[in-house]
């Protein structure tokens, strides 16, 4: 199982993979959903529908059934704690 926008915690970023470019809306695309850039969680709804990501300086609502399809390699925090 590939890890997706979908299972990102509040937090958590990711570097999107490749894709077929057409799974995902154009708009999506237009936003900065591409491969290589870096989408940050922001927000979960309470009803954990939408989500909430940052991408390129973005907010962006989205479908959690449109996130499951954006597959990620997890950036890991490198904080001291």
């Amino acid at each position: 199982m590939s890890l997706t926008v979908a299972h990102l915690k509040l937090g958590e970023k990711g570097i999107i993979k490749e894709f077929a470019e057409d799974i995902l809306p154009i708009k999506l695309l237009e936003l900065g959903c591409l491969p290589g850039n870096e989408i940050e969680m922001i927000q979960i709804a309470p009803l954990k529908d939408p989500v909430y990501i940052n991408v390129n300086g973005s907010h962006i609502a989205i479908r959690r059934s449109i996130a499951a399809l954006i597959e990620l390699d997890l950036i890991e925090d490198t904080r001291g704690i």
